[in-house]
């Protein structure tokens, strides 16, 4: 009896150890359909048959390892299971940098610290940088192109209530108030839709932020896109095509970006999405004749949305978002993908009417990235903006490498998850080594 329980005992474990390594090799596609995490596509095999050094250097059996944790049959269940573990259990969800509040409110941790004052820059540095800002829009409005600064609301300190009680204490000095204070002293151009948000707040019909999304709710789009228009048409004094809608859909599921981190958080289960969300049914004003300002906008995810509605095409003369400042929407080539560095700034500058910097509270410490400090120098000292962007192509170009790379892209997000400094801080890291600088 002994025997034969011992017997059982064997196969199952043997059963336990094949049955996933069977179940890959039978199974013809892999890869795990999961949201937010690199996955490396590349099979090192097609590399081997080109290149046989990499059998007797170790890189290709470091890649096939890479290639099969991201490719074997159960990857996507565990995954799933793991986290439906942590959410249940402890109330966490494994999505980095994201934590959850009360009754089920996701926040991005850094835009929490938004609202308290915890990321605070200093006064001198943001003042340097508005200075900066003030010469740009002075230069600019010579050539009538205007500069508008837009401040956009977090979820953080819109929606303070749901925060969880261990990271609340008594607000500091915020970014957003020394941006606020600072650029109105400059007389800057500045749309405050933060504070625009915080007025609805009290008696808006329907939420403007989601409990399950990181970005304002459609319906807060909606609203912020109509808003935008308007004060453009003053600033600019132009007439640009309208946003409107006549239905609005109410429904207790979320569209569109509003669970946007819900995806992220690849549960097994999804919990129940308990809250009434608006979904207008929205029109463009199709008018050629308004539809020819040309709007450049630079920042940060928040633009997403608007850009996935249409406005760039339908209301702003096909102007481009500079995604922070780094990536092209839509792309302007048709054979690869294009940077802003590898763009002519001057040239892509002055070929639109207004330049919009659009930034949520949470990014106002890397506000407008490096884009004022790059068009500062260039309208005040051109010879030495020329010259170092000459001295920096070769990193930028290694920089591009890593983010199209899945296996190079995966060691940068492990950096800066190991070092805890920002990806495109541990991506610059890399392709410093890889250019050859210490």
């Amino acid at each position: 009896m002994k025997k034969k329980k011992y017997n059982a005992f064997v196969w199952v474990a043997f059963a336990a150890i094949f049955y996933p390594m069977l179940a890959g090799f039978l199974k013809k596609d892999n890869k795990p359909n999961l949201t937010g995490i690199v996955i490396n596509n590349v099979n090192p095999d097609s590399l081997l048959k080109k290149d046989k050094s990499m059998w007797f250097s170790g890189e290709y059996q470091s890649l096939k390892d890479d290639y099969n944790n991201d490719h074997w049959a159960f990857k996507e269940k565990f995954v799933r299971l793991n986290n439906q573990f942590y959410f249940k259990t402890f109330n966490q969800i494994r999505v980095n940098s994201f934590v959850l509040g009360k009754d089920n409110y996701v926040y991005s941790e850094g835009y929490i610290y938004s609202a308290f004052g915890d990321d605070f820059v200093g006064e001198e540095k943001i003042k340097s940088k508005l200075d900066k800002t003030k010469v740009i829009q002075d230069s600019l409005k010579k050539k009538g192109i205007d500069l508008l600064l837009v401040f956009a609301p977090g979820k953080g300190e819109y929606c303070i209530e749901q925060i969880e009680d261990k990271y609340k204490h008594a607000p500091g000095r915020t970014n957003y108030e020394a941006f606020s204070e600072n650029a109105k002293r400059l007389g800057l151009n500045v749309l405050d839709l933060k504070a625009y948000f915080q007025k609805l707040k009290p008696n808006t019909p329907y939420p403007l932020f989601p409990k399950f999304g990181h970005h304002w709710s459609y319906y807060g789009e909606c609203l912020a896109v109509d808003t935008i228009i308007g004060h453009i048409e003053k600033l600019h004094h132009c007439d640009l095509p309208d946003i409107v809608w006549n239905k609005i859909d109410v429904v207790d599921t979320a569209r569109s970006r509003d669970a946007d981190v819900l995806k992220s958080m690849n549960l097994y289960k999804n919990p129940e999405q308990n809250m009434k969300l608006a979904y207008p049914d929205i029109m463009f004003e199709q008018d050629s004749i308004k539809n020819t300002t040309r709007v450049l906008t630079i920042s940060d995810s928040y633009w997403y949305g608007p850009v996935y509605m249409g406005v760039g095409q339908n209301c702003f003369a096909g102007g481009q978002f500079w995604y922070y400042y780094n990536k092209i929407i839509p792309n302007p080539s048709a054979t690869e993908k294009v940077e802003v560095w590898q763009l002519d700034l001057k040239q892509s500058i002055e070929s639109n009417q207004v330049i919009m910097l659009l930034y949520s509270d949470g990014n106002l410490p890397s506000f407008s990235n490096a884009f004022i400090d790059d068009a500062y120098e260039l309208y005040t000292n051109p010879k030495t903006y020329y010259a170092r962007v000459e001295r920096n192509k070769s990193i930028k170009q290694f920089e591009k490498q890593i983010r199209e790379k899945p296996v190079l892209l995966k060691k940068s997000t492990k950096k800066s998850q190991d070092l805890q400094i920002p990806l495109d801080s541990a991506i610059k890291l890399d392709a410093m080594k890889l250019a050859g600088i210490n």
